[in-house]
C-alpha cells in the first residue's frame, strides 16, 4: 500500500476523519507495566522459593540432652554451653539417667531435645536405616567411654566366661554400662541365671560393693573410670583390672568398640600401675541431632568440641577427636563437609556468627534476583518496544483485512459499514497513549489508514 494525494474525497469519507489530538508521551506507563510486571512478579516467585527452600536464620537456642548431675556428659555440656555463648547461641541442658534415655528423647515422636550425647554401643532399636526414618543424624564420634572391668581374685582372669557364677556390678537397666556389660557378657554365655547374680550398682556403689565383698566384679564405664579412681582401685589390696586379651576379637564383633593400649604406669607412674601393659575396650561416644539441625549450629558444635577434645590424654592422643567415626546413626552431611574441608562455610570464618548468618541469607536471595531479575531488566527496553510496535502491527493487520474486502463490490450500506470500522481502527491507535519514539510508526500507520479511505471514497465516486 502506497500513499497518494488527495483527490475530492466524498462528504461521508471528509466526516468520518477522526479530529482527536494523538497522545503522545515520553512513555506508555501502561505498555511498561504490563512489560515490567511479568518480570518482577517471576523474580518475587523466584526469591520466595528460594528463601522457602533454604533453612532460615539458626535459631538462638537448642537444647542437649546430657546426663546425671556431675556426670563427664553434663560437665561436656556445660563447656559447650560456654563455647556457644561466645557466638550468641544459648544451650539448654536437660539432665538424664545417661545415653540411654538420651537416645530415648531424640527418638521421641515430639522430642524438644536438639543434640544429645550417646555412647554407641548395642542398640535394638537402631542401625542407619532406622535412625535414618527417625530423622537422627550424628556429628561424629566425640571421644571414648572406656570400659572398665574390676574383679577380685586369687589369679588373673584372662576370659569373660570365667565371671560365670560370680556375682557382678553390671549398671542400672537403662544405662550404656548395662547395655554393654549384657552385650558382652551373654557373647561368653554368662546371664543372671544362678549361681550367676547381676547387681544393678554402678558408680562408686559398684566400686564400694567390690571393695567391701558384696560383688566379684564389676563394670564401669566414663565418669567411673577418671585415672585417681584407677589408680585407687589398683591400690587396694586383692583388686585386679581385667585385661582383654582377646581385644580384637572383640573389635571385630563389635564394630562400635575400640581397643585401647594403656601403657604400664599409666595411673600412676610412682608405683608403676599398671604394672605391666594393660588392653582394654572403649566405645566411642556420638554426637546425635536431628535432620534438620541448621548447618551454621553443626559447624559450632564441632568447632566446639574440637576445643573440648581436641587435646591427648591418657586414652588417646590429640586430635584423634572429634572424627567422623559412625556406627549406628548416618553422618550429617554438613558434618561431613566439615570433616572433608576441616573448615566452617566461607562468610563463618571471617564474621561474626549473627553477621554470617545474615550475610548468608542475603546470598541466598541475591541468586534468583542475578538469574532473573536482571536479565530481566536488561531486556526490558526490547520488550517494551515489542509491546508498543505489536500494537501497532495489529492495527496494520485489522486494516489489511479490511481493504481485502473493500476490492469486491461494495453495496453503499457496506461501504459505510467499512467507513466505520476504519474509524474504529484509527480511533483504538490514537486514544491509546504512544511514546514519542514510536510516534513515526503511529503517523504512518495515520497516514496508510487515509490511503484506505480514500480508495474507498475514490470507489464511492467512481
Amino acid at each position: 500500500m502506497e500513499p497518494d494525494q488527495p483527490s475530492g474525497d466524498s462528504k461521508h469519507a471528509r466526516g468520518a476523519r477522526l479530529r482527536l489530538p494523538l497522545k503522545i508521551t515520553t512513555i506508555s506507563w501502561w505498555d511498561l507495566t504490563h512489560t515490567l510486571g511479568p518480570i518482577l512478579l517471576l523474580s518475587a516467585a523466584a526469591i520466595w522459593l528460594t528463601v522457602h527452600f533454604v533453612r532460615p536464620a539458626p535459631p538462638r537456642t537448642i537444647t542437649i540432652s546430657a546426663g546425671p548431675p556431675g556426670s563427664s556428659f553434663a560437665i561436656l555440656a556445660q563447656r559447650y554451653r560456654s563455647i556457644l555463648a561466645r557466638n550468641g547461641i544459648t544451650l539448654k541442658i536437660q539432665p538424664s539417667q545417661g545415653s540411654q534415655q538420651n537416645l530415648e528423647r531424640m527418638k521421641a515422636h515430639h522430642s524438644r531435645v536438639d543434640i544429645a550425647l550417646v555412647q554407641a554401643g548395642p542398640d535394638p532399636g537402631t542401625g542407619a536405616g532406622a535412625a535414618g526414618q527417625r530423622g537422627l543424624v550424628s556429628l561424629g564420634s566425640m571421644f571414648y567411654q572406656p570400659l572398665v572391668i574390676f574383679y577380685r581374685a586369687r589369679k588373673p582372669l584372662i576370659r569373660l566366661s570365667q565371671l560365670w557364677g560370680k556375682r557382678i556390678a553390671v549398671g542400672k537397666p537403662g544405662s550404656g554400662t548395662y547395655a554393654l556389660a549384657r552385650a558382652l557378657l551373654a557373647a561368653n554365655d554368662v546371664t543372671p541365671t544362678a549361681p550367676t547374680r547381676f547387681l544393678a550398682e554402678e558408680g562408686i556403689a559398684a566400686r564400694n560393693a567390690l571393695l567391701t565383698g558384696e560383688a566379684d566384679a564389676t563394670f564401669l564405664t566414663g565418669d567411673s573410670t577418671p585415672p585417681a579412681i584407677m589408680g585407687a582401685m589398683l591400690h587396694a589390696r586383692g583388686v585386679r583390672l581385667f585385661d582383654f586379651t582377646q581385644a580384637d576379637a572383640y573389635v571385630r564383633r563389635f564394630p562400635y568398640l575400640h581397643r585401647i593400649d594403656i601403657p604400664a604406669g599409666a595411673f600412676d607412674l610412682g608405683e608403676d600401675l599398671p604394672s605391666h601393659a594393660i588392653t582394654m575396650l572403649a566405645p566411642a561416644v556420638e554426637l546425635l541431632a536431628h535432620s534438620d539441625l541448621h548447618p551454621a549450629l553443626v559447624d559450632l558444635l564441632i568447632e566446639a568440641s574440637q576445643e573440648v577434645q581436641g587435646g591427648a590424654n591418657v586414652l588417646h592422643a590429640a586430635h584423634v577427636f572429634p572424627n567422623s567415626a559412625t556406627y549406628d546413626y548416618p553422618l550429617d552431611s554438613e558434618a561431613a563437609r566439615y570433616y572433608k574441608s576441616g573448615d566452617k562455610s566461607f562468610t563463618y570464618q571471617y564474621l561474626p556468627f549473627w553477621l554470617a548468618s545474615l550475610v548468608d541469607r542475603i546470598l541466598v536471595v541475591l541468586v534468583p534476583v542475578i538469574v532473573v531479575l536482571v536479565p530481566g531488566l536488561r531486556y526490558l527496553p526490547q520488550l517494551y518496544g515489542w509491546r508498543v510496535n505489536s500494537r501497532i502491527h495489529r492495527r496494520y493487520g485489522e486494516l489489511m483485512a479490511l481493504e481485502r474486502e473493500s476490492l469486491g463490490p461494495l453495496s453503499p450500506e457496506r461501504r459505510v459499514e467499512l467507513l466505520e470500522r476504519l474509524l474504529e481502527i484509527e480511533r483504538s491507535a490514537i486514544l491509546r497513549k504512544i511514546p514519542g519514539s514510536h510516534a513515526e510508526q503511529l503517523y504512518l500507520l495515520r497516514e496508510h489508514i487515509g490511503f484506505v479511505r480514500r480508495n474507498l471514497a475514490g470507489a464511492h465516486a467512481s
